[in-house]
């Protein structure tokens, strides 16, 4: 059959008809006196091939009864209408060709728990609903470089060795650099700051590292975060490309990853939903509605998980917390003129229940008012000197945030953890395959 065609699942309709040959493996099979169904995936989806006895030879006809889950295989046939598949398509088998016999294929058709699972992540992947999650994040990294490339940004790569604890080594990983101390980045903010200065907008993306021991369904130790900044920005303006940004990314999905969507069980409705405007609520408003909800809170702290979620339940779209107490803020946040006791940052929170999305503000541009935060958070000052140039040569008003991907992924896919965000998760007590 060397003369048949060799096409992928993905473009099947395209044969209907015709003769080809499908590359992939075998992931599951059921027989039927004279019939075996075989379900075949080649990486782009799924089909059905049937192999009845009269069209094949007696050996093959028994060969193919042999195989077994996640064998690689070569299917010879004629591509025919089946309006009851998925795919409105099945393969008629003329030939079956066993490249590699996978042998007691662990993750099989059974339950199993999530540990036996991650250990096994490097197979896990084959299975549908985690194909059909890689490919959505595919996408949302696709979308992310497609907007900020479409609006004039320029992509500046960050550093993943960073050479001071900016904010206390706590969430840090550290590593020896040749007769030095180093750290494992926790944000390449900063360093877009000085790109923002040269280029006017631009954007980093890269792994980012937390050594923060949480075991929470919202948290990886390592995970990849884009972190736009422009100069002469301010919050309204952070808010505006932020809401403009996410909205971009979450219809790109609808419209290109309906299929996936419908693999996971999402209410892709909910998703639709996620269109300009976004509401905008201050973080005093914020705590009104916790209270009004029954829940303590002092005034000064960080929302935690739960105080996320019930003020995400308010809403049917994404929110936008700005102007939190610049106490639980970052030294390099811009206090409010307006209200020296608050920061001109910006949280988004998902609906649903999946927490902060973004995070960002506008950033402290005047060279004393830094220098005092810098003392005042106990900070070295030399290891900020090349920070502060930015505000000695040319310091304007600018602004910027940072999107994690993995918790993108959760929310847009409507996952439970996030350690199903990302090909090969690393968490706290896991860091194999």
């Amino acid at each position: 059959m060397t003369e048949f065609k060799h096409v992928y699942i993905s473009e099947i309709s395209k044969y209907e008809g015709q003769d080809v040959c499908l590359k992939g493996w075998l992931h599951g099979k059921r027989s039927s006196g004279k019939l075996h169904f075989l379900q075949v995936r080649d990486g782009t989806g799924h089909i059905q091939a049937v192999i009845f006895k009269g069209d094949v030879d007696e050996e093959m006809f028994k060969a193919a009864d042999a195989l077994t889950q996640e064998s690689s295989i070569v299917i010879c046939g004629t591509v025919k209408e089946d309006k009851r598949s998925k795919i409105g398509y099945e393969i008629g088998v003329k030939s079956v060709k066993l490249i590699t016999e996978s042998i007691e294929y662990p993750i099989t058709p059974k339950e199993h728990g999530v540990a036996f699972l991650l250990e096994h992540r490097h197979l896990w992947l084959r299975a549908p609903r985690q194909q059909a999650i890689m490919k959505i994040r595919h996408q949302i990294i696709k979308s992310v470089r497609d907007y900020f490339d479409q609006n004039g940004f320029t992509l500046v790569d960050a550093p993943i060795f960073t050479p001071s604890a900016c904010e206390g080594t706590t969430n840090l990983f550290e590593t020896t650099y040749f007769e030095e101390k180093a750290y494992l980045t926790q944000s390449g903010q900063l360093y877009m700051e000085a790109a923002a200065m040269a280029l006017g907008k631009a954007y980093c993306f890269g792994p980012t590292f937390r050594a923060e021991k949480s075991k929470t369904r919202r948290h990886l130790t390592e995970f990849w975060m884009v972190e736009p900044e422009v100069a002469y920005n301010d919050l309204n303006d952070n808010m505006d490309l932020a809401e403009d940004f996410v909205e971009y990314v979450v219809q790109e999905v609808v419209k290109n990853n309906r299929k996936e969507l419908e693999v996971l069980d999402r209410d892709i409705s909910k998703l639709e939903n996620v269109k300009k405007p976004f509401p905008r609520i201050s973080y005093d408003d914020a705590v009104e509605i916790l209270r009004k909800n029954g829940q303590t809170f002092e005034w000064g702290d960080d929302f935690g998980a739960e105080d996320e979620t019930t003020i995400s339940e308010q809403f049917d779209k994404p929110i936008m917390i700005h102007r939190y107490p610049s106490e639980c803020k970052a030294f390099y946040m811009k206090p409010d003129t307006e209200n020296e006791k608050l920061a001109l940052c910006v949280d988004m929170i998902a609906p649903e229940g999946y927490g902060e999305i973004i995070g960002g503000g506008q950033r402290e541009d005047d060279l004393d008012v830094l220098l005092t935060k810098i003392k005042e958070h106990e900070l070295p000052q030399e290891a900020f000197e090349w920070y502060l140039d930015l505000r000695r040569y040319g310091s304007v008003p600018h602004a910027g945030f940072g999107m994690g991907i993995e918790r993108a992924v959760s929310w847009i896919c409507g996952l439970h953890h996030v350690r199903e965000t990302i090909p090969f998760p690393r968490l706290m007590d896991r860091i194999r395959p």
